[in-house]
């Protein structure tokens, strides 16, 4: 097996109606510009809120990519 290298990136994804929306909305949104996507990691969450209700969720993720030609 060759030796391989990875690139790790944040990235936040925003829905209005959960954190996993959010989190498919970033990893789709990365892989129109990112190839070679591997691993996605959770790192935080949190939510705005407005009038006592919650109405934007955020979820912000590491997400690893291999470098190419390495």
């Amino acid at each position: 097996m060759a030796d391989t290298v990875y690139r790790v990136t944040d990235v936040i994804g925003v829905s209005d109606t959960s954190w996993e929306d959010a989190a498919r909305v970033a990893i789709e949104t990365a892989s129109k510009t990112l190839r070679d996507l591997r691993v996605a990691e959770v790192v935080k969450l949190d939510v705005t809120v407005d009038d006592g209700k919650a109405v934007r969720f955020r979820t912000r993720l590491n997400l690893s990519f291999k470098y190419e030609g390495a």
